[in-house]
């Protein structure tokens, strides 16, 4: 199937072709057609980049009344800048369309802009979550009226927290509207979302559901806990046209590596919630016309960034949520191109490999960390590439080239090329000379090897353990606002170190559960006493595996209790 053969008007079609789109999507051929000849709702699985955008865009425009000076399409999405690269599609699809508007609304911008802007009556609003229920409620934007409302990247928007505001926009939006909700994955919110806002949706798969994409290749390397910067390092010295995104836990952990990776020499930059609104536009300039190779991120805080260049994901830390590294990978391999997705991992994070596997149907291939030696020769190799492809701006040069001759015309060639290659590559060399072995083999980790006649020393293969873990309970959980992120960084907080290796959170209602490194035990216990948490005392303590292979839910002293509040004993 052809755009041509989809039923698109002559003047999409043209502002399409002169965009250079050639052949519709999978998203794309499916959606495009049941939007245009049936008013049903629908559900839209596919990943990020898939062509979503243009999947519902391009029917809407067509359909839109020009003439009626209604809001007649409300298109919700999680992040700025997803609303802004949404609104740029829009007004470029629509470009032979006349008087065809469209305005964006969206927090951390003067409201009173935005709300000129709906006063010169677009047809399509696109809107923040947040940013458009404050325009609701005071009256300057009205959605009663709508025929169209989309929902991209709803399951973000979820996990961003927006459910309430979006009940209160859905509930506000006519009865008969067409409802489109696109998601990378269906989680249980998301369902509840369809279950009370759309009727009888036809649901359409664009690949496998939940299913990364196909151009990324996956590889996880193991390094200890308090090599995995050095080791971060190294495989991007190894790939020196790498352009990526670093994907860290939390925003410490963003501004630290980021200003390592600054201080030491890269191309980089952060882009995190402690940011203001123009840091970060200026951060995600700079990184789209890719002034900056590595842009080293938290996950809420890349949400939007649509480039369809990446070489590279990097997981400096593994999310907790295993549909949040299809997001991550999903970043890269775009557009046709291959991408990587890299894992710094430590041994105990087997299990969570394996079931990446399974939701992403890939093999994630485990990979050593390069030698200094592997990684001189792949930076010479490359700097010879350079020097042998670059093209010579002779106007650019000539006024100097006599003087360049003059200074170095006792040099032969063979010693003019060695002197260029020491001034160029001495860095590396020196930085790289007696580099130690970073990664984690099986003997490293104290673990037999369970084939025969395998060498203890093979770090390809390495048997991931799940042994020198302990297992912690704390007295905060979701009752307090308690998320995963921010436990992660009150263990920081107090043991003030960032080497300490923590393994699964478990945030229950009235507590949480937490692993880290046995090794620093005794760090974690002592790093809480007398600590508070608001106006909280925090109790920190080991909790034991119970009989069953599980790990208990409660502390010893509060299973004492439950089991007397039973049935009375009789007399």
């Amino acid at each position: 199937m052809s755009f041509k053969t989809m039923g698109l008007s002559e003047e999409i079609l043209q502002a399409i072709q002169e965009l250079g789109f050639e052949q519709p999507t999978e998203i794309q051929e499916k959606v495009i057609p049941e939007i245009l000849s049936s008013e049903r709702d629908v559900i839209g699985l596919a990943q990020t980049g898939t062509g979503k955008t243009a999947g519902f865009g391009l029917p809407l425009i067509q359909q839109i009344d020009i003439k009626n000076p209604n809001v007649q399409a409300l298109i919700l999405c999680p992040t700025r800048e997803l609303c802004l690269q949404i609104t740029r599609d829009f007004k470029k699809y629509s470009q032979h369309t006349e008087q065809f508007k469209t305005v964006a609304v969206y927090g951390g911008a003067n409201i009173e802009t935005q709300i000129r802007g709906l006063k010169a009556n677009p047809q399509v609003v696109v809107g923040t979550p947040g940013r458009t229920l404050d325009l609701l409620k005071r009256r300057k934007l009205k959605v009663n009226n709508i025929r169209w409302l989309v929902l991209d990247e709803a399951d973000e928007m979820l996990n961003m927290g927006f459910r309430d505001d979006l009940d209160a926009i859905l509930e506000g939006t006519p009865k008969g509207r067409q409802t489109m909700l696109f998601s990378a994955t269906m989680p249980n919110e998301v369902r509840r979302l369809t279950k009370l806002y759309m009727n009888n949706p036809v649901e359409i798969v664009s690949g496998t559901k939940n299913a990364g994409t196909g151009n990324v290749v996956h590889e996880v390397y193991v390094v200890r806990a308090a090599d995995r910067y050095i080791a971060l390092k190294r495989l991007v010295d190894n790939n020196p046209k790498i352009y990526g995104i670093v994907f860290c836990r939390t925003r410490v952990e963003t501004r630290d590596v980021a200003d390592q990776l600054i201080n030491d020499g890269y191309s980089a930059d952060a882009l995190h919630g402690d940011l203001s609104q123009a840091q970060r536009d200026t951060v995600m300039d700079s990184f789209r016309k890719q002034h900056i190779q590595l842009l080293v991120a938290t996950d809420v805080a890349a949400r939007g960034l649509d480039i369809n260049s990446l070489t590279h994901v990097l997981n400096y830390n593994l999310p907790d949520d295993p549909e949040i590294y299809i997001h991550r990978s999903g970043r890269t391999g775009r557009a046709g191109k291959q991408g990587v997705s890299v894992i710094i991992s430590h041994a105990r994070e087997g299990r969570r490999i394996k079931t990446l596997e399974q939701v992403v149907g890939q093999k994630i291939t485990k990979k050593l960390i390069p030698s200094g030696e592997e990684i001189i020769e792949k930076r010479l190799y490359s700097l010879m590439d350079n020097i042998e492809n670059i093209i010579v701006d002779e106007d650019q040069i000539a006024p100097y080239w006599e003087q360049i001759q003059k200074k170095l015309s006792w040099l032969d060639r063979d010693e003019l090329l060695k002197r260029f290659l020491f001034n160029e590559f001495n860095r590396f060399v020196e930085y790289y000379k007696n580099a130690k072995d970073l990664n984690v083999s099986q003997e490293d980790r104290g673990v037999k090897s369970k084939t025969k006649g395998k060498s203890k020393k093979d770090k390809s293969n390495l048997d991931f353990s799940d042994k020198n873990f302990s297992r912690f309970f704390i007295n905060i959980g979701e009752k307090q606002n308690v998320k995963v992120h921010n436990l992660i960084g009150l263990i920081n907080e107090k043991t003030r170190t960032r080497d300490i290796e923590i393994g699964k959170v478990d945030i229950m209602r009235n507590f949480s559960f937490f692993e880290v490194d046995s090794s620093h035990a005794e760090t974690v216990l002592s790093a809480f006493e007398n600590q508070q948490y608001g106006s909280i005392q925090l109790r920190v303590e080991l909790s034991k595996p119970d009989d069953n292979s599980g790990y208990s839910s409660e502390p010893k002293d509060k299973k004492r209790k439950k089991k007397r509040s039973g049935k009375p004993r009789k007399r």
